[in-house]
């Protein structure tokens, strides 16, 4: 039976939000065997197998490497963090899943701009287009996937570094050339909550594209006054000129190229209301709604200072 077979978990030490690891820990709960894939051996890994997981360490580009964390599973996520190398990531574990045969659930993990996009869109970043690409691959394979396309993460570092960061120093603005945009931002636990869900029973989920988001869908002044509301503060928000933001506070964080492509991408698409979506997908899956603000905020008081 599938449940006695290892969980494959990729991205398993976790990036932005670190969906993966919660992931493993969710499933580890549940007593079930897990592999955890990740890049390198440290803490993180350490972390990983005192819950009980096994860890595999290896490159996602690396077929040899990802063929053997791949004996004896017949589920599997994919997930990886902002990255040029994602798509050969990607496909190489879509082929080499494909090549394995007999699995009852391959769950991809996308971001919800690829409902909007199409083979020639082009005001997207690389790595959107990537997403796209990845599950186009994906549809042709025949493989049981599942698509995850998620909202922008509340732990993004558009909101960490430009909205949490400055409140936790007190100037208790946030700071972002958003305009008037409206957003919905989803707590990375109701993702990782939602794929662990699929991976415990796939067979509902099966073909099925699942749109992530938080309760509403606003801009953000409105989510200023949230903000305050969970912090016992006033909290402003600045809408700062696109092209003064990019210069003057983007490119201060010393990015790689691909990541700044893509941060910057977002904030523009944001700003022409692109994250303008709200959906009943979390709810409807593991329901409860997904996390407001003041729960995310009394869940990482580290993130403001509390």
């Amino acid at each position: 039976m599938s449940e006695t077979r290892p969980i494959l978990v990729t991205g398993a030490a976790g990036s932005v939000g670190a969906v993966g690891r919660t992931v493993v820990e969710l499933l580890r709960t549940k007593e079930l065997p897990v592999r955890a894939f990740v890049r390198q051996e440290d803490e993180r890994a350490q972390a990983l197998r005192a819950t009980g997981a096994e860890v595999v360490v290896g490159d996602l580009t690396n077929p040899g490497d990802v063929g053997r964390a791949m004996v004896d599973c017949r589920r599997v996520y994919f997930g990886m963090g902002v990255s040029a190398q994602y798509l050969e990531a990607a496909i190489n574990t879509a082929a080499i899943a494909r090549d394995r045969g007999h699995l009852d659930v391959f769950v991809n993990m996308s971001q919800m701009t690829v409902a909007q996009m199409s083979a020639t869109s082009t005001s997207e970043s690389t790595q959107q287009h990537q997403h796209w690409l990845v599950e186009q691959v994906l549809n042709w394979s025949g493989l049981p996937v599942t698509h995850i396309r998620p909202t922008v993460f509340m732990e993004n570092p558009l909101f960490q570094i430009f909205a949490y960061a400055s409140m936790k120093k007190k100037s208790d603005t946030i700071r972002l050339p958003f305009g008037s945009g409206k957003t919905s931002p989803i707590a990375a636990r109701d993702v990782a909550e939602v794929v662990a869900t699929v991976l415990m029973d796939p067979a509902p989920h099966i073909g099925k594209t699942y749109h992530l988001t938080g309760g509403a869908s606003r801009d953000m002044t409105a989510m200023a006054a949230e903000f305050s509301a969970a912090l016992g503060r006033k909290i402003t928000y600045v809408d700062v000129p696109y092209d003064q933001w990019l210069q003057q506070e983007l490119a201060t964080q010393g990015l790689p190229d691909h990541v700044f492509n893509h941060l910057s991408t977002m904030a523009r698409l944001h700003a022409e209301n692109r994250y303008d979506r709200a959906t009943d997908d979390v709810s409807t899956i593991l329901g409860r709604q997904p996390t407001s603000v003041e729960g995310f905020v009394k869940s990482h008081p580290e993130f403001f200072g509390k």
